[in-house]
């Protein structure tokens, strides 16, 4: 909207105190002549900026045109220009929100601390995304997101195990965000029932409200959930010999959500390998791992895998041998 932007342009102008024509446009994802209207109109209704032209130029408020924050301490105002603005609000909608009110309060600083906010970031950045490339932000969120905050039954269909679709009216509760996955909390027949965003393949709002306990807590919702999960959820362990220039790699190869063990290192004919236990959430995902990783680990146990593993390179080299004879 244009009333954001504008406000945007004066919370800007005051923390930087002067900025080109280029660096808004940027900074608000529009065009320079957008820019130039916007200062235009700020002007004609009162506010009091002006531009500078020249190498050295730029747009500006006066001096006067101040607010002023106090009682904030130095450590207070580094460990607010610490923050970014995290994936999983950019993909809710209100990153520019947060961003916008972040703008806001660092322009109520008193004028002896806004030199810290450049000084601050360019000591600390927090990076909140992970080193795999992040999936498509899930389709569903907004609407989930907007019944949320209507208190509005949702009907919708997600993808189940073994292929199973399953269809459910819930009372959404509230969406948590860990390691940049989304999961919707809400009751169904006034049981608690977790589901996946990204697992969702469709939903739609229902005409019905449902009243919220006033008792509920998210966060030790959600907390306890994940306690049951973790203690419960099914683990397949394997033992395997991992070669010594992937030994100081298994984190990054293996991702965030997999746990391993070393156990010890080989002696005498291979030395520098490594005796390793790795937890996976299933069979399958241990055997996409392995293969993945070529000559560089050897499966010891269990033997269903080993052999699992071997049949499927067998029919790689199969495959691959009858493409090159035709």
């Amino acid at each position: 909207m244009r009333a954001d932007r504008l406000i945007s342009i004066v919370m800007l102008l005051q923390t930087r105190e002067k900025m080109t024509a280029a660096e808004l446009s940027r900074e608000l994802e529009v065009s320079q002549r957008t820019i130039y209207r916007d200062i235009t109109a700020l002007s004609m209704s009162g506010v009091p900026v002006y531009t500078d032209r020249g190498p050295a130029g730029g747009i500006a408020l006066v001096d006067s045109y101040r607010t002023t924050l106090t009682g904030i301490s130095e450590d207070e105002a580094r460990a607010l220009f610490m923050l970014s603005i995290p994936e999983a609000l950019n993909e809710l909608g209100v990153g520019q929100k947060l961003k916008t009110a972040l703008l806001k309060l660092a322009v109520a600083l008193p004028q002896d601390k806004k030199a810290l906010a450049n000084e601050t970031q360019q000591r600390i950045y927090l990076d909140s995304t992970t080193w795999t490339p992040a999936d498509e932000p899930p389709i569903h969120l907004g609407i989930i997101h907007q019944a949320l905050w209507q208190d509005r039954l949702l009907w919708l269909e997600y993808q189940g195990s073994f292929d199973s679709q399953i269809e459910i009216d819930i009372a959404p509760l509230g969406l948590v965000s860990k390691l940049n996955t989304w999961y919707l909390l809400g009751l169904t027949e006034g049981y608690l029932r977790v589901v996946r965003v990204k697992d969702i393949l469709q939903v739609r709002i229902l005409e019905r409200y449902f009243e919220r306990d006033e008792n509920f807590n998210l966060v030790t919702t959600w907390m306890e959930w994940c306690k049951v999960y973790q203690n419960h959820r099914p683990i397949y362990s394997i033992t395997v010999k991992v070669a010594p220039e992937l030994s100081n790699k298994l984190s990054m190869y293996l991702g965030e959500t997999v746990r391993y063990e070393i156990l010890e290192t080989q002696q005498g004919k291979e030395p520098g390998w490594k005796l390793v236990n790795i937890s996976f959430e299933n069979f399958f995902r241990a055997r996409e791992c392995i293969l993945s990783l070529g000559r560089a680990v050897e499966v010891l146990e269990p033997e269903a895998l080993k052999l699992s593993v071997i049949d499927f390179a067998r029919q790689i080299i199969d495959f691959y041998q009858i493409k090159s004879e035709k």
